[in-house]
């Protein structure tokens, strides 16, 4: 029995909608596929990504768009070469001119953990750090654009409360040394190594930084560890990898020397953003998980 044409299969995506408009974006979300990154020596890695992909459409009269099509262009697409802005940018224009004339406006967001390698601050050892990246990619009407969200981790020592640790500590000296004889450096030092050099510390918490950066569309590749490392350093306590013991301390010296606010973490990454020229604009939202109270001290900043 002859079997029938493929042609003959009903399509009701072609039937008029029973309320013509057009529509801004039509899609799909949470699409699993492979990514395939720079690994920043020359090579390249493949991770899990997920991906929403959508198409506007502009022909009011049409009820739907060809959504299959869509699905079957990213499978492999983001596979065959690293992520950079041109190649998303051919991937947009090819699910544009998938739809055959109802669609002028393509917009794909990606959605993975980026890992770096971080080496510890003493002892020479190192670990992978995650970084959770989402990239938005649109074309709308020809005009390309691309940006970037990203949130970093870090500890902030609260100023406050390390003025009034300070303060604790030498009242508990003076009291323990009042009308003593003078004494010799050694002494002291003794006593302030000691459980009764250490009348209070201050309160410090893990705290994040979340960034939403439009770029440079004209960019050969997306400076993600670039950007990390400048954020990290404006910061000056990313959370660590592997710590040892020598590592513990310098972070603990590193929190001392960056007493923060979230104002001032938030004042910290609008200058190093504001001065990168990859970066066309920003949206900075910091927010430090407090050890003192149940609620959390954020702050936001864009330029």
């Amino acid at each position: 029995m002859d079997q029938p044409a493929a042609h003959l299969l009903p399509d009701v995506a072609d039937d008029a909608a029973f309320a013509a408009r057009t529509l801004d974006w039509v899609g799909m979300e949470r699409i699993a596929l492979p990514l395939r990154l720079a690994d920043g020596q020359g090579g390249a890695i493949q991770v899990p990504a997920w991906a929403d992909v959508s198409v506007n459409l502009g022909k009011p009269e049409v009820r739907g768009i060809h959504m299959s099509r869509l699905y079957l262009r990213v499978q492999d697409a983001f596979a065959e070469e690293p992520l950079t802005p041109a190649g998303m940018r051919r991937i947009l224009d090819d699910l544009v001119d998938s739809q055959r004339g109802l669609s002028t406006a393509a917009r794909v967001v990606l959605r993975y953990g980026h890992l770096l390698r971080r080496t510890a601050l003493e002892s020479g050892n190192s670990g992978w750090k995650n970084y959770p990246v989402e990239i938005t990619a649109t074309v709308e009407d020809g005009h390309f654009s691309v940006e970037l969200a990203l949130s970093v981790e870090y500890s902030s020592t609260c100023p406050a409360s390390a003025a009034l640790s300070r303060q604790a500590n030498a009242d508990r000296f003076l009291d323990e040394f009042a009308g003593a004889a003078p004494l010799a450096p050694a002494a002291v030092g003794e006593w302030l190594a000691s459980e009764r050099g250490l009348a209070a510390t201050p309160h410090a918490q893990r705290s994040r930084a979340e960034l939403r950066l439009v770029l440079e569309s004209s960019l050969d590749e997306l400076p993600l560890a670039g950007l990390v490392d400048g954020v990290e350093a404006s910061l000056g306590t990313p959370v660590q990898t592997a710590v040892k013991r020598e590592d513990e301390q310098a972070f603990a010296r590193l929190n001392a020397a960056n007493l923060m606010f979230c104002e001032d973490a938030a004042r910290r990454l609008a200058a190093v953003l504001a001065a990168d020229a990859r970066v066309v604009r920003f949206h900075v939202r910091v927010a430090h998980f407090e050890s003192l109270h149940a609620h959390d001290a954020v702050a936001s900043v864009s330029g």
